[in-house]
Formats: C-alpha cells, sequence, structure tokens
C-alpha cells in the first residue's frame, strides 16, 4: 500500500507559520515531502523560518502578509498560487492573543483586532481557498481553534468568541463544499508553550492551577502538532470533515 501520509507533489500554505504551532506544522508539511508556503507579519522571522522548513528539501515560499488586511490576503494568496502553481492544503493558523484584559475595560479597538486577525482572517484566507480549490475539486482547509471555545475564558472573550466562531465557519465549509471535494475541520490545542502563551504559562501560580488539570502531567510544544498537520494535508484524513480535533494533553476530558 502506498504511504498515506506521503505529500510529495503536494503544495501547503501554513498562515501564522513562521513561529510556534504554525512553524511546526509547516516543518513537518515539509519533512513529509510538501512544498511549503508561510504567511507571517515580520520578514526576518519568515527568512529564518524558510530556511528551517527548507532545509528538508522541498520549496518555501514566505511572503510577508497580515490578515488583518483583506487586500493583503488576496494578494498573497495569489501569489502562493502562481509560485506552485497550486495549493492542496491551507492551514490558518495566524492569530492574536487576548492580551489578558479585564472584560470592563476592555476597548472596542481590542476587541474588533483579535476579530480582525482571528476571524476575519480566517474568512478571507479560505474565501480565497475555496475559490482555488472548488474548481480542482479537492482540498483541505484547517483552522486553529483553541479548548477556550469550550470553557469560561476569564480576560478573553473576544479570543474565546473567534476560536469557536472559526469551527462554525468549518462545519459550514465542510456541509457547503463537500460535493467539491473540498474538506474543512478545526484543531484545537490546549496549553501550549509558545511565545504568545509564555507571560501565562511561566507563571507559578498558573501552572500550579493548570498543570494538575492535564492527565498527561506537561504543557504541550508546538511539536506535538506535527502529526495531525500531516495527517490532515494527507490521503489519510480523505474521509475526515466537519470536525474539530483537540489536542491537549487530555485536559477537557478531567
Amino acid at each position: 500500500m502506498d504511504n498515506l501520509f506521503d505529500l510529495t507533489g503536494k503544495v501547503a500554505l501554513v498562515t501564522g507559520g513562521n513561529n510556534g504551532i504554525g512553524l511546526a506544522m509547516a516543518s513537518a508539511l515539509g519533512q513529509a515531502g510538501a512544498d511549503v508556503a508561510i504567511w507571517g507579519r515580520t520578514e526576518s522571522r519568515n527568512s529564518d523560518a524558510a530556511d528551517v522548513i527548507g532545509s528538508h528539501g522541498g520549496e518555501v515560499l514566505a511572503l510577508a502578509v497580515d490578515v488583518s488586511n483583506e487586500a493583503e490576503v488576496v494578494d498573497a494568496f495569489a501569489a502562493t498560487v502562481d509560485a506552485f502553481g497550486h495549493v492542496d492544503s491551507v492551514f490558518a493558523n495566524a492569530g492574536v492573543g487576548s492580551g489578558m484584559t479585564r472584560f470592563e475595560d476592555m476597548t472596542t479597538q481590542e476587541w474588533r483586532y483579535v476579530f480582525a486577525v482571528n476571524m476575519e482572517g480566517v474568512f478571507w484566507t479560505f474565501r480565497e481557498s475555496v475559490k482555488h480549490m472548488k474548481p480542482r475539486h479537492g482540498g483541505s482547509l484547517v483552522v486553529t481553534s483553541s479548548v477556550s471555545a469550550d470553557l469560561g475564558f476569564p480576560r478573553g472573550q473576544h479570543y474565546a468568541a473567534t476560536k469557536a466562531g472559526v469551527r462554525s465557519v468549518i462545519q459550514g465549509i465542510a456541509v457547503e463544499y463537500g460535493k467539491y471535494g473540498i474538506r474543512a475541520n478545526a484543531i484545537a490545542p490546549g496549553y501550549v508553550e509558545t511565545g504568545m502563551t509564555e507571560p501565562v504559562i511561566d507563571s507559578e501560580a498558573f501552572r500550579a492551577k493548570v498543570l494538575p488539570r492535564i492527565p498527561l502531567g506537561r504543557f504541550g510544544v508546538p511539536g506535538d502538532f506535527d502529526g495531525i498537520a500531516v495527517y490532515l494535508a494527507s490521503d489519510a484524513s480523505r474521509w475526515h470533515t466537519g470536525d474539530t480535533i483537540t489536542i491537549d494533553g487530555g485536559f477537557l476530558a478531567k
């Protein structure tokens, strides 16, 4: 039997692919044989990430993109297709955190910024992806959600709302475009040690409160998402759509 996880000849796009979970997924996709495009706002980080991903031998394209800007998303998707000829899987991973502002002190500007990146950025990215994948009759769309969508999330209501919202977007896409061979799924990470979460996870009080609730006894690391990225981009997931896959060390189960 052919290797279902071989991504040779496939092209994957990862937004927010220059650090954290996004970089880990992009690197794993490259290692599995895919050519990879990453989008990130910081060109120096993009360059460093491209070196890591390219070390596995595939082609890499790194574009400076702010996903909260519709025109940049539209132009970048077109540039990605121009560079590779096609895109087979898209991981809408770019996002911003909550800022840990008390709800009563949250400004409209802060609320709207989180929605612009975490919701509208996903909308524009997937809208362009569907336009491309529909006539090709196939593709895989993956969004990074969060277990915060399943919890009461203090000082992060806007963040949790976006992470819940993208799941509904995914389900709708799965139902509407399944007949065109397009699959759509969400990944819901638990508490993962990244640059974005470091200020919170490094708190002794937070660790004392949360770690006992994780059956596997540790916080996640970006590399814990290598396998799920390759699976969702590969033929191994050809009948898997409309789902949210939780990877949290068992946090929600306890």
